[in-house]
């Protein structure tokens, strides 16, 4: 499929202050889009948005937050004069035995992974149809395959991957592209912070190669830029992840076989595991929702 020119086009990034929201946002700059950067902190959006190449500006708010996203909708069109790119990338994960986890840690994957990203899409969906504009919404290789220790995670990114699935159906008639990405170990904050734990770390390391590996961040997102110039529906942030999907469908059953061994060796070391959301970009999403609160 053929390249799009990104010149002159605007592109929305949510998660857009660290990790891949970030690193995406200055390699769409570069190909000379004008970027939207929205996300919770607002000072490290600030000063990404001051490091880009070219036009840019940047929002807080809420992706759970249908009122706000929308508000941000309208503001992005009222600053730029259209939106043809959405990225929808904001998430958050946690980590553990599903039975102890943290009910609100749970379930706060599930509204900032899936909800989150139904909300954005929502929000953006009438202007992208004016543009015939492209959403690329960021799943992972959890969608791919069950894992155990990650529950919440895996459910809310097989969750992202069906909506976008059924989305590019609806809107594909109106000239909408949808495309889903597909990311693996990734050195970001997230994964760094779920390799704190000395057993999520250890249980990563003994899967099978190549998922055990951590792979450098830019690779990926040069992977994405080229699936969002060629509007695809699906990209894949490491080669081989393409192949994963023609054995999706034995995965559960393996990964229930070995799982079973794993978390009987790791039993004795779940007690005391941090259940709460991982990572910096975790840290941010309690503290705004504490905020909020008060």
């Amino acid at each position: 499929m053929s390249r799009v020119s990104l010149e002159g086009q605007v592109a929305v990034v949510t998660g857009a202050a660290r990790g891949v929201g970030e690193l995406l946002a200055r390699r769409l700059s570069a190909r000379g889009a004008k970027v939207a950067l929205v996300g919770l902190e607002e000072e490290m959006l600030k000063e990404v948005s001051g490091r880009l190449h070219g036009e840019s500006a940047h929002w807080y708010a809420d992706v759970t937050d249908h009122e706000a996203m929308s508000r941000v909708a309208r503001e992005v069109k009222e600053r730029f004069g259209k939106v043809d790119i959405v990225v929808a990338n904001a998430g958050v994960a946690a980590g553990g035995p599903f039975a102890d986890s943290d009910p609100q840690a749970w379930r706060r994957v599930i509204e900032v992974n899936l909800i989150g990203s139904a909300v954005t899409a929502r929000a953006f969906l009438p202007v992208l149809a004016e543009s015939r504009g492209y959403l690329l919404q960021v799943a992972s290789l959890a969608a791919l395959t069950p894992a155990p220790m990650m529950s919440a995670y895996c459910a809310s990114k097989s969750g992202v991957e069906a909506y976008a699935h059924s989305l590019r159906a609806e809107v594909g008639h109106q000239g909408v592209g949808v495309g889903v990405a597909y990311l693996s170990w990734t050195d970001t904050d997230m994964v760094r912070g779920a390799d704190q734990d000395d057993v999520m770390r250890e249980l990563r390391q003994r899967l099978p190669w190549p998922s055990n590996k951590t792979y450098p961040l830019g690779p990926a997102v040069d992977r994405l830029v080229a699936g969002i110039e060629r509007r695809s529906a699906h990209v894949y942030g490491q080669w081989w992840l393409r192949g994963m999907q023609g054995v999706r469908g034995y995965l559960p059953a393996l990964i229930a076989t070995v799982g079973q061994r794993e978390m009987k060796r790791f039993a004795p070391r779940l007690q005391g595991m941090r259940s709460g959301l991982v990572g910096a970009g975790g840290a941010a999403d309690e503290t705004a929702r504490a905020t909020h609160r008060n």
